[in-house]
């Protein structure tokens, strides 16, 4: 059995590294706005009427982020929280003076978020405050959409699979699961619209709701052609820049070729915000039933996923 020193067992280390981990929660620390996040969800927290005071406001977000950064559970937040002083920092929770929020607070944090629709209207908050910073939504919106996998097995009470979820086949391979349909603006990058549906649903049908209605211009991949008198009925003035198809039987058109990378240039940038949620914050499959709670989960990942996207333009704002 290995013996430690004194001053190890005392925590006197002589050595230490900013880790990544802490580098992370130190930008993202320095770009959420918590005052307006705070403000937003304050009216509906308990006020501690009644009963043990509820826990700080400010430290059941912060506990609520590093949900969504890092894919923790309910019971992994809690274990994690013990485990690591950096999140403990990062949250504000000093164990000398009271323990951290157990996974049964946490649980009701998340519910309340999501019984008062919260998940949008963060989202939309984080967006008011990248404007006010000067990066505005433009005219121009880029469409697209992603599957986010669900359990398929019925091993588990109710002995059946998510009602809300469906199969879909991409290629030669079946999904079961969930959609996650986003418009990005093409100049920024920033998400501004989120919809949640069955995997089986077609990424057609979800395409007016995605628009603001001031675009001048609509990109999207081949799935979107065709839905012209759609994007004008959403956007007026918007003109379709939607790829289109390049192959009739033994003949393929190579100026619409052409055309379609030029306007992959463009429909690039609506990829960096699915890499950040399902990549870096590991949202690749849905942990709650139903597409309510996971449609609220994916609009606070969007709205963290701005911030991640232009955080080193808001520190330097910031400076």
């Amino acid at each position: 059995m290995k013996q430690q020193t004194l001053a190890a067992q005392n925590g006197f280390e002589r050595y230490g590294k900013k880790t990544r981990r802490e580098q992370f929660l130190e930008e993202m620390d320095q770009v959420v706005p918590w005052a307006e996040l705070e403000a937003l969800i304050r009216p509906h927290y308990p006020k501690g009427e009644n009963g043990r005071p509820p826990m700080g406001l400010g430290i059941m977000l912060r506990i609520h982020f590093l949900q969504q950064w890092f894919n923790l559970s309910d019971p992994a937040a809690e274990e994690a929280l013990y485990d690591s002083p950096v999140l403990r920092r990062f949250a504000g929770i000093d164990l000398g003076r009271a323990p951290a929020p157990d996974e049964t607070t946490i649980c009701k944090f998340r519910h309340l978020l999501e019984e008062r629709d919260l998940g949008g209207a963060m989202m939309d908050a984080v967006n008011r405050y990248l404007e006010s910073r000067g990066i505005r939504i433009a005219t121009g919106t880029i469409v697209d959409a992603t599957i986010i996998h669900a359990p398929s097995s019925t091993k588990n009470a109710r002995g059946e699979r998510d009602p809300e979820m469906h199969q879909t086949r991409k290629g030669n391979q079946w999904y079961f699961g969930m959609k996650a349909h986003i418009g990005v603006d093409s100049k920024t990058g920033v998400v501004h619209s989120v919809c949640t549906t069955a995997a089986s649903v077609a990424d057609k049908h979800m395409l007016p709701d995605l628009l603001h209605g001031q675009e001048r211009k609509v990109w999207g991949d081949g799935g979107y052609q065709g839905q012209r008198d759609a994007i004008r009925e959403a956007a007026p003035q918007a003109q379709d820049m939607t790829s289109r198809r390049t192959r009739y039987k033994d003949y393929v058109d190579q100026i619409q070729r052409t055309k379609n990378r030029v306007k992959a240039r463009v429909r690039a940038k609506v990829e960096h915000p699915f890499r950040i949620v399902k990549r870096i914050f590991g949202f690749e499959k849905t942990r709650y039933r139903g597409l309510a709670k996971n449609h609220q989960r994916l609009c606070v990942n969007f709205a963290l996923a701005n911030l991640y996207l232009l955080r080193k333009r808001l520190v330097l704002s910031r400076a």
